[in-house]
């Protein structure tokens, strides 16, 4: 039968292209064993409680950020993590294979819930050093391992714009299944700028084949995270009015069984405050508003949740949610019931659980197909571009100015001050801002590798350069400080228990560099600012700065005050990491002399806390 689905997933690949009409997606028809009989056939052929059934099982994985071996390029060994997890598409093969050899492979579906091209070494390796894009150029290793273990379906997740339009185009056009995104429309005219949904249809003997409908919808967030990309050309609108669009006619197209893939947390929570109206984490939210939704495989939050049961508020029915986790860790399973009742297919029963890569191999065919291309990026971020007189390291970064931290500001100064050099703004100070993205983060004593670099800057963010006034600057550095939880004078201080106050992640506290400042940790959040100072003296409210700021932050990520609006002085779309990379390949060495220096300590009531 592989050899039925290779052909029937190269001809859903094709009829898949672009935009679905009206009438759907040509889907291929899946041929479905019957699933075992129910209890009431002991009443015999004729007893009045005979009713036929069928059961079907959805699989799904999301946030698979170019995890396809059990490896962190980072640390160039297999990936290890405090609860002992194992990652990567080869293990969810071995997953999937054992899914479909329980249930029959033809009473099942997988489907994923996005963040497939971005998130490691890999998948930078092939959007910029050696690019899908080019001419005559390689197919993405997530589409090869994809492919071979057969997804039906994926959806669109805000990652996926990381690298421009193109890549990503590219990228859906090397898969033998539909990238989804219902709330992805084109800019200019509002309609699907990708494919909104797919039918599938399962054969059963003796019976109406039962349909099911595989809606995706991606992120809001896009529109602000990924802007430099994506304005203009398409826009992303709400997942719960979409939903309630095209649900109803999933429904009025026959399907028996309506799954939503997501790229949407359950939180009901946006990070980017109010600038998008539409929320980022909306999965519970559609759940609850929108009647006519089975299941929804819930991604982007980076959680865990095997099963999460919502009651709709119209039609009074339980709809199931459940997130795997990220990084291909686990596999989700949707096991669905179905009854036939007079002549239509009702589902009686859904029941969501996971599944997990530590307990099983990596397959086999997945290595065999992928070792030549993880080899060849072990090679390349395992080059070396210079040495470090001292071991740097980000163990302490979130509470103390780290050297480390200093050296990302260091490389955005620089970089800034270069490319305004002939421009009205020259004479400007350069502040710059950086987070603590990684506690684990080490730049070794010795060579320098790109991998050690890679891994203190883990994410594809590229530089902008923003006008900012001083009184902005003190507003910003205030809500960044809102990251400390209140910690009275003389009380006993626990580093773990210090951050992330309200949940705030790490990537969400700034560093700016070229002022001096304390934070009073003892004070409400609002008030802990002292001691703010620029070239020795008080910061004038009035002085105007050049800020160096990742895109991210730019375009209000983590919803930082008046940097999102302020005037756009010059951006551009090389990596951060590489300009990190190039200052210290044209430096050969890494010393903190260079680019260290203490900005910033944490007091209470003006007593240092360190």
């Amino acid at each position: 039968m592989s050899l039925n689905r290779r052909k029937f997933l190269k001809k859903s690949a094709v009829t898949g292209a672009g935009v679905a009409v009206a009438g759907g997606v040509g889907a291929p028809v899946a041929e479905a064993a019957p699933a075992g009989h129910s209890e009431h056939d002991k009443h015999g052929k004729h007893g009045k409680h005979h009713e036929k059934r069928y059961a079907l099982t959805v699989m799904g994985t999301t946030d698979l950020h170019g995890h396809v071996f059990n490896w962190d390029y980072f640390k160039n060994a297999e990936y290890a993590d405090p609860a002992g997890n194992a990652l990567g598409l080869s293990r969810i093969s071995t997953l999937v294979n054992q899914v479909r050899e329980e249930k029959g492979r033809h009473n099942t579906l997988l489907i994923d819930a996005g963040d497939t091209i971005q998130g490691t070494p890999l998948t930078y390796y092939y959007a910029k050093v050696d690019p899908i894009t080019a001419k005559g150029g390689p197919v993405h290793p997530m589409a090869l391992a994809m492919n071979a273990i057969g997804y039906d379906a994926a959806a669109l997740g805000n990652h996926e714009f990381n690298y421009g339009i193109e890549t990503l185009r590219k990228f859906e056009s090397q898969l033998r299944f539909p990238l989804l995104g219902a709330n992805a429309v084109d800019a200019k005219t509002l309609k699907p700028a990708f494919q909104p949904y797919v039918m599938k249809e399962f054969r059963v003997p003796g019976a109406p084949p039962v349909k099911v409908a595989v809606l995706g919808l991606t992120n809001p967030g896009i529109a602000i995270w990924d802007k430099a990309f994506v304005q203009g050309k398409l826009a992303f609108e709400g997942l719960e009015e979409q939903a309630a669009k095209w649900v109803p006619k999933l429904r009025s197209m026959g399907a028996d069984v309506v799954l939503v893939s997501a790229h949407s947390g359950t939180s009901g929570t946006s990070s980017y405050g109010d600038q998008v109206p539409y929320v980022e984490n909306a999965a519970a939210n559609v759940a609850r508003l929108v009647p006519g939704i089975d299941a929804i495989l819930v991604g982007h939050a980076h959680l865990e949740i095997p099963e999460l049961r919502v009651v709709n508020e119209k039609s009074g029915k339980t709809v199931v949610l459940s997130e795997p986790l990220c990084f291909a860790e686990r596999l989700t399973l949707f096991d669905v019931e179905l009854v036939l009742r007079r002549g239509k297919w009702e589902v009686e029963s859904v029941a969501a659980s996971l599944r997990d890569s530590r307990t099983v191999a990596d397959d086999p065919k997945i290595t065999r197909l992928l070792t030549a291309e993880h080899k060849q990026v072990v090679a390349y971020v395992n080059q070396v571009v210079g040495r470090a007189t001292e071991t740097l390291t980000t163990v302490d970064a979130r509470y103390k100015d780290a050297p480390i931290i200093d050296l990302i500001n260091k490389v955005q100064e620089d970089v800034v001050k270069a490319a305004l050099a002939s421009t009205a703004y020259a004479s400007l100070p350069v502040l710059s801002q950086a987070s603590p993205f990684s506690r684990t983060s080490e730049i070794p004593a010795g060579d320098v590798t790109i991998r050690d670099l890679s891994s203190l800057y883990v994410y594809d963010n590229t530089l902008v350069a923003k006008l900012l006034t001083g009184a902005q600057v003190r507003a910003y550095l205030e809500y960044s400080a809102e990251y400390f939880v209140q910690t009275a004078a003389g009380a006993p201080v626990d580093v773990d228990k210090l951050t992330n106050a309200n949940d705030r992640p790490d990537y969400n506290y700034d560093y700016v560099s070229g002022l001096s400042y304390d934070i009073d940790v003892a004070q409400p959040a609002g008030s802990r600012i002292k001691n703010l100072a620029f070239g020795g003296a008080p910061l004038d409210d009035a002085a105007q700065f050049v800020f160096a700021v990742n895109n991210y932050r730019a375009n209000g990520g983590g919803a930082f005050p008046f940097v999102a609006s302020a005037k756009e002085l010059w951006s551009e779309s090389t990596e951060i990491r590489t300009r990190i990379a190039e200052w210290v390949t044209a430096k050969g060495e890494l010393d903190p002399k260079d680019f260290a220096s203490v900005d910033w300590k944490l007091t209470r009531d003006g007593t240092p806390v360190f």
